[in-house]
């Protein structure tokens, strides 16, 4: 068992613990090293054996997810991935926890449904080792990410740009891809927009139901508007579209104009939405018109993607190793040689403003 990610799952459905450890333990490079019913028990565990990360569901008998969950981070710190069936409302629960300290979220199975175990089966253990890999300020071991599904490239949604790259004839449209660590980081970037910052639309890994809730929060915070995408909602200075959760978000061109389109699809490297394909689709319809910026994230979405863009003649920049949560996503796009240049997460925003004011 040497090497392997340690999860301890924490949740009072004897059947979603079941369903959860099956989900995991389909990946070789995990081990559920335990279960419990409740915060207490799982207390007494920890005790014994110390996780590597906890799945941990929000509402339990004796003690709720989120008191257990700032426990954890106050006594001794543990990542984190709460577990929720996600109503509109338990949403925003979900967002306390990621303000809390929990490093991802995703949803409870959905016991019985055919299609589980295919496609977010393939999310929890992306998130689980997206865990293992973060920096809670103590180094821990980073894990490569693997799977035994196959891995579609964003040619399963759209055919890659072809031709010479566009030329700077309209504004310019910022596209972010965003995966572990990145709700609290785009938060720290956004908060840092003036009203009249350059159009923006945004990728962020999450499940489906939670990004209007993260959007509306985002929107309460920042001077820019900020919204969940809607399939035809233009692009526009002053305002950010985030992807919905378990869609696939792409960028079209009309004239000068741009809007974006909204669909569903495969799963693109391991994610819908996927970095990779809203990149794609920037470096077709927007080339140099677009400006990519890829920041914290476990795996390579959008490292394809923002490599397509740069040779689209787009401005990409990556977010540094030492402000993000993981680094996986920005390393690897400055592997496939797409990145123009790497800046810590407090300059990101001045970086988008810069460039803009440059064209």
């Amino acid at each position: 068992m040497a090497g392997k990610i340690r999860v301890l799952i924490i949740d009072d459905s004897a059947s979603v613990r079941q369903a959860l450890t099956k989900v995991l333990e389909d990946d070789p490079e995990i081990e559920v090293m335990g279960v419990a019913s409740d915060p207490f028990m799982a207390a007494k565990k920890i005790q014994e054996q110390l996780p590597d990360v906890i799945t941990l569901d929000v509402e339990m008998p004796r003690m709720d997810g989120i008191t257990f969950l700032r426990k954890i981070m106050s006594q001794r710190p543990i990542p984190v991935v709460m577990c929720s069936s996600l109503t509109e409302q338990g949403s925003e629960t979900l967002l306390q926890a990621l303000e809390a300290g929990a490093v991802d979220v995703i949803l409870k199975p959905k016991i019985g449904a055919a299609d589980y175990l295919a496609d977010s089966g393939v999310r929890i253990r992306e998130a689980v080792k997206g865990a293992a890999a973060a920096r809670l300020g103590a180094v821990r071991r980073a894990t490569a990410s693997s799977s035994a599904s196959t891995k579609l490239t964003a040619d399963a949604v759209l055919p890659p740009p072809s031709g010479r790259a566009m030329a700077k004839t309209t504004e310019m449209v910022a596209c972010v891809g965003a995966s572990t660590g990145g709700t609290e980081a785009l938060r720290v970037m956004l908060e840092q927009l003036p009203a009249n910052a350059p159009g923006m639309v945004i990728v962020q890994h999450m499940p489906e139901k939670f990004t209007a809730a993260f959007a509306k929060r985002l929107n309460s915070l920042c001077e820019v508007e900020i919204k969940e995408a809607e399939d035809g909602d233009p692009v526009l200075r002053g305002h950010v579209l985030i992807a919905p959760g378990d869609r696939h978000m792409l960028l079209e061109r009309q004239g000068a104009r741009y809007h974006v389109s909204v669909r569903t699809g495969p799963l693109v490297s391991r994610h819908r939405p996927s970095v990779d394909v809203l990149f794609r689709s920037a470096a077709r319809s927007a080339g140099a018109n677009a400006m990519g910026v890829i920041m914290t994230g476990m795996g390579d979405d959008g490292a394809r993607g923002m490599a397509e863009m740069h040779a689209a003649g787009a401005y990409t920049i990556a977010q540094d190793e030492a402000s993000s949560v993981v680094f996986g996503m920005p390393k690897e796009a400055i592997a496939h040689g797409g990145v123009d240049k790497v800046v810590s997460l407090d300059h990101i925003a001045r970086e988008i403003l810069s460039a803009d004011r440059r064209r």
